[in-house]
């Protein structure tokens, strides 16, 4: 029998990364480093995981500090995670002295996941381990893998579809300690089928999926005759956590197309939370749904519309000049760990928004500022015209930073950028009362396309808490 390795290792006591609620999280020490990962849309170069110093007294300040460069090519790196969190602290947490320490990282083109340790150089991260393609298909029957996240009992992945890029898409775990695939999560899935991301209410037992598309669906880009019929992703479903079964569906309707991001209020006394739709088949809107337990049931009802905005044709990609508008395209929201303030990602019209939601149910528009677009093309003040836009979203854990890339996904930047895109990471600081900010932020260009970043010692979308 092959010997499993061992690689995690186990600390006298709890890692100091680790907080046992999002307001002692907010009080951490502010991060210096932030990671990164970029890609080669050509597959002709190996994919990175960059290193970004973000430390205001460095000379270094807003560039890379290093990279890795990864052992093959066409991995298209995605969203990637922490091996543990403050999940760990969760009273029924069977790895309370686990620590914070290995970033794994998946190929969503590839289903590989490398396997990096940070402790030894924070700034050049060593692979010591990949998850082949094979493993997760034989042990889980998955592939795809999309998100990351760290969970009281292990390390969970979502993916898109079945090996043969059909569905179903679903949920598998990897052991905290010798990153081995136990197996698929679910042990009854009901009608799920779709997948995407996932998040969970720890207080209420209770996990959140949402839904995109297979990878026959989504790999070649967007196929116009599965969106006009409907056919991608509009659901959540509401699981049962300990008991990994299905419970409810709810259905946003056919003409939502691509729920995707989904940020739970990080209080795990609320049973409440956000999730982005990319598009309407109405008008091409996009909008932010809230997520809530009333009774025994959950509902969801929309709660902002971000319209599409009018333009001229031949301003237009092949994709849309039949539309003569510019859709917002909701690609990435974010919610801070104080649980009022969320941003959205325009991908399409290079907007990035702020909204006060303490009133979940009544969001107040608080401020937006203007990054590429495929019509706007805006700019930095220290660029010039910028394409792609507004995307993956990172917010610090004291909520004052934002860190924002431009890359979506190869195969769907060409359809709505087709000049190409130049990608670029920006850090956008959000003011006490509201607002954003460029000021004192900085602006770096990448000849890899930029992705998802997340921060040394956890951020707003990184970890999960089991104390108010």
């Amino acid at each position: 029998m092959k010997k499993e390795m061992q690689m995690a290792t186990t600390l006298l006591r709890p890692d100091q990364t680790f907080y046992p609620s999002p307001k002692l999280a907010s009080e951490a020490p502010v991060e210096t480093l932030a990671y990164m990962v970029t890609f080669d849309p050509t597959a002709k170069t190996p994919d990175r995981l960059v290193t970004l110093d973000v430390d205001p007294k460095s000379p270094n300040f807003g560039n890379e500090a290093g990279h890795v460069e990864l052992p093959n090519l066409g991995d298209e790196l995605h969203h990637f995670g922490w091996n543990a969190c403050s999940s760990a602290l969760c009273p029924y947490a069977p790895h309370p002295h686990i620590e914070r320490r290995y970033l794994l990282v998946p190929g969503l083109r590839s289903s590989r996941i490398y396997v990096f340790d940070t402790k030894a150089d924070r700034t050049k991260p060593k692979l010591v381990h990949t998850i082949s393609a094979e493993e997760i298909a034989s042990r889980a029957g998955y592939s795809r893998p999309h998100t990351i996240h760290c969970g009281p009992d292990g390390i969970y992945v979502s993916a898109l579809g079945a090996p043969d890029g059909d569905a179903p898409g679903g949920i598998f775990i990897i052991d905290h300690d010798n990153f081995s695939v136990k197996g698929r999560w679910e042990l009854d899935r009901g009608p799920q089928q779709l997948a995407y991301d996932f998040w969970w209410h720890l207080g209420y037992d209770t996990a959140i999926t949402s839904e995109w598309g297979t990878p026959k669906m989504v790999e070649n880009g967007v196929n116009p005759e599965i969106l006009l019929a409907g056919g991608y992703g509009h659901k959540l479903h509401i699981w049962d956590l300990p008991k990994r079964r299905h419970k409810q569906e709810i259905d946003l309707g056919p003409e939502q197309q691509m729920v995707l991001e989904l940020r739970p209020a990080h209080d795990p006394t609320k049973a409440y939370g956000f999730v982005g739709v990319v598009t309407s088949l109405k008008d091409l809107s996009s909008s932010i749904w809230v997520w809530h337990l009333d009774g025994s049931t959950y509902k969801a009802e929309k709660v902002i519309e971000i319209p599409a905005e009018p333009a001229a044709e031949d301003e237009l990609p092949p994709l849309l000049k039949g539309f003569k508008a510019v859709p917002p395209l909701v690609s990435d929201i974010n919610l801070s760990l104080d649980d009022r303030w969320l941003y959205v990602s325009a991908w399409g019209t290079g907007e990035f928004l702020q909204y006060d939601v303490s009133d979940p149910f009544k969001p107040k528009k608080t401020g937006s500022v203007h990054l590429g677009g495929i019509v706007r093309k805006a700019a930095h003040p220290k660029s010039g015209p910028l394409n792609g836009g507004p995307q993956m979203v990172e917010v610090s854990r004291d909520g004052k930073r934002i860190y924002l890339t431009n890359s979506l996904y190869a195969s769907w930047d060409v359809q709505f950028y087709p000049e190409g895109i130049k990608s670029w990471v920006t850090l956008i600081n959000a003011k006490p009362n509201g607002g954003l900010s460029l000021d004192d932020g900085f602006f770096t260009e990448f000849q890899q396309r930029t992705h998802q970043v997340h921060l040394e010692g956890g951020d707003a979308s990184s970890d999960s808490y089991c104390y108010p």
